[in-house]
């Protein structure tokens, strides 16, 4: 059973930082892409950067526009973990924050789309 396991949440004040982490349970399992997306309040969820394995290209990241330059999204494929570095955090990042990672390996769930149970963020004035 695939198992994302989020920490890392918090309270924070606008302008400081918070690191999420996201560790995705047995090593049988590979993904071709990570990622963390949020939903706030009367809001849809929404992404908010992803990794994607790219083989020998290094595979790709990308960002939601409203976090570019303030978050940092990492992977270690060795641990099956993936990490949001938070900066600068405004009220608008408010949200409940969730990993999701898509199955590449074993092929028979090939494609399937897990996530985790969240974690608060929230950001006070």
């Amino acid at each position: 059973q695939v198992q994302l396991v989020e920490s890392g949440g918090g309270s924070v004040q606008a302008g400081g930082s918070l690191r999420l982490s996201c560790v995705a349970s047995g090593v049988i399992f590979r993904f071709s892409a990570m990622g963390w997306y949020r939903q706030a309040p009367g809001k849809q969820r929404e992404l908010v950067a992803t990794v994607t394995s790219g083989g020998t290209s290094g595979g790709s990241i990308d960002y939601a526009d409203s976090v570019k330059d303030r978050f940092t999204i990492s992977r270690d494929n060795a641990k099956n973990t993936v990490y949001l570095q938070m900066s600068s955090l405004k009220p608008e990042d408010t949200a409940v924050y969730y990993c999701n990672a898509k199955i590449s390996v074993p092929v028979s769930l090939r494609g399937r789309d897990y996530w985790g149970q969240g974690t608060q963020v929230t950001v006070s004035s």
